[in-house]
């Protein structure tokens, strides 16, 4: 693996369209959640490596949603949960 391969991720995160859904702007989601705007800004724009599960919790009781509805998975074969071929 290369060092690009260890940064990238295949998890697209749609905050937007909840924000959007919801009628909430990133900062008051934020406030709500009790993370800053550019901790949400870096989780929003798909640049974070990790999110800890008490802030996904909390996102997830302000927004009234699940995990699934925040964040869903991309192959780079645009196949979903298919184990790599041995080589």
């Amino acid at each position: 693996m290369t060092t690009d391969d260890n940064d990238s991720h295949a998890i697209e995160v749609h905050l937007d369209r909840m924000l959007s859904e919801r009628g909430m702007t990133l900062a008051e989601l934020a406030s709500r959640v009790g993370v800053t705007n550019v901790n949400l800004s870096i989780l929003k724009n798909g640049r974070a490596r990790a999110i800890r599960f008490t802030t996904l919790t909390r996102i997830c009781e302000v927004l009234d949603c699940q995990p699934g509805d925040l964040l869903t998975y991309r192959s780079a074969e645009g196949e979903r949960g298919r184990p790599p071929t041995a080589l």
